[in-house]
């Protein structure tokens, strides 16, 4: 029979344990994977950053910047782009490559949104791989107007060694708190009993 675990607690949004110990993954960040792959790295570290920000005459604004670092542990880049409508409105974007010497790699891209009567939005989702598993993630939040907040997320980790994966998912909502589940699956993709920690 599968074991699938519901728990729930009327507590902040927390992000779940598995996906904390799988971010410890070799590399962990976000966009030009295909470049990544292509660089040596060098004997020694090296970085470059760049930034360029525009504003206009309507009070709206666009800010961009992106980070290249390269050295013996691996490499990383990622971007960001921030706009205003100079109106209260805002979003921001982020995306992330990163490459782990011993050939881990990872990408994650977020975006956040901000509207003027205080809503806000936010979604991201991550996917990380090296010699020991993977880890796919997906979720987001939104706050409403009158401060009413809810959050969910999906993460899935998968073992090299053995195929055996977990999926876990978490809620949350002001009125029943925070919900959690997980549910293993075998290489062939059958629920079985997760299991128990040592």
């Amino acid at each position: 029979m599968p074991l699938t675990i519901h728990l729930t607690h009327p507590c902040p949004p927390q992000r779940p344990a598995l996906v904390t110990r799988m971010l410890l993954l070799p590399a962990l960040a976000a966009v030009g994977l295909g470049a990544l792959l292509a660089l040596a790295a060098p004997a020694e570290a090296q970085a470059r950053t760049r930034h360029r920000a525009e504003h206009n005459a309507d009070g709206s604004a666009t800010a961009r910047t992106g980070v290249a670092r390269i050295g013996p542990n691996g490499a990383l880049l990622r971007g960001r782009t921030a706009t205003t409508d100079g109106q209260g409105n805002a979003s921001l974007t982020s995306r992330g490559a990163a490459v782990g010497a011993q050939g881990g790699v990872a990408v994650r891209q977020g975006s956040t949104t901000r509207h003027a009567d205080g809503s806000a939005s936010h979604s991201a989702s991550l996917s990380a791989q090296n010699a020991q598993g993977s880890l796919q993630s997906s979720g987001g939040a939104t706050r409403n107007a009158d401060g009413t907040v809810t959050q969910s997320r999906t993460s899935t980790a998968t073992s090299a060694a053995t195929g055996n994966s977990v999926q876990t998912h978490s809620s949350y909502n002001q009125d029943s708190g925070l919900s959690r589940s997980a549910t293993c699956y075998d290489a062939s993709g059958t629920a079985m009993a997760c299991p128990t920690r040592p």
